[in-house]
């Protein structure tokens, strides 16, 4: 099993999965970062929570805040978040910095994480069902939605939980690409649990927690548990920043800013519904 970091899901990190094998390693940029005054960032600009070209993600606010602390500011390169991301942002030289990666993702350098998430469970508050883990017997005998990537059924995650439970006649794919005529395509999965085409959703957290807010349906989040499906499929994932390999100097810059402006980061992420657990795995308030 390809490992499972590489299929993180909704525009966070779609990237591990994004032709990294092909792609050609290009020189690092000679230009240092924000040396010109701009942090020039690699986003994807119709993805919310995350981004935006409008800026309503809260990674362009977190964009925005590092600006201010390294007195420039902000350009984008704007690219959706599919195969070739990386290869066509970040290694080309037009951008710097990834505003959300997996902290294991070793394509790129990364700063220390700056919050965990996990997958969730989606289910509506009236009538709905309680699930928490994937051995609950109710998903053999529910509609369940799971996120995928691409249409050539890459598996997220989830998809190989349930896939190895043997639940698959009763699971609906959804993919994080979508049709990018539509507003942040991977909520297409949320919408399904709100308009009762599906009785579970299960999503990465800070894209379901965004939308479910957002909801005229109520609707519960709850944390997959435990956080791991045998010894190779995590549900927990760290969340950092992803520079060019070789940009020691800007990560160190970067970590110092994300150490600083700490608490600020965290009231951004609460205003964003994102599900987040400390090191030992717990809800964080």
């Amino acid at each position: 099993m390809v490992s499972s970091f590489r299929h993180l899901t909704a525009g966070v990190v779609v990237l591990c999965a994004m032709g990294t094998a092909a792609s050609p390693r290009l020189a690092t940029s000679a230009r240092a970062p924000a040396s010109l005054g701009a942090l020039r960032v690699c986003a994807d600009p119709n993805n919310l929570p995350f981004s935006n070209e409008r800026g309503e993600g809260f990674e362009n606010r977190l964009a925005s805040l590092i600006a201010r602390d390294l007195h420039a500011r902000v350009e984008y390169t704007w690219w959706a978040q599919r195969r070739g991301f990386v290869r066509n942002t970040l290694k080309t030289g037009t951008c710097d910095v990834i505003m959300g990666v997996p902290a294991a993702m070793d394509m790129v350098e990364r700063t220390a994480p700056y919050y965990r998430s996990t997958y969730v469970f989606v289910t509506r508050r009236t009538g709905g069902i309680a699930v928490r883990s994937f051995d609950d017997p109710v998903l053999r005998r529910v509609r369940v939605g799971v996120q995928l990537i691409g249409d050539d059924g890459m598996n997220t995650p989830p998809a190989h939980a349930l896939a190895r439970r043997g639940i698959v006649q009763n699971v609906r794919g959804y993919t994080v690409y979508g049709d990018y005529t539509s507003d942040s395509p991977p909520s297409r999965i949320i919408d399904a649990v709100a308009r009762g085409d599906i009785d579970v959703a299960v999503a990465w957290g800070p894209m379901a927690g965004y939308w479910a807010r957002r909801s005229a349906v109520p609707l519960t989040v709850t944390p997959v548990q435990p956080q791991t499906d045998g010894p190779s499929v995590p549900f927990v994932f760290d969340i950092a920043l992803g520079l060019r390999r070789g940009d020691a100097a800007f990560r160190t810059s970067l970590d110092s800013i994300l150490t600083r402006r700490h608490a600020e980061i965290d009231k951004l992420l609460e205003q964003y519904g994102v599900p987040r657990l400390d090191r030992a795995g717990r809800p964080t308030s």
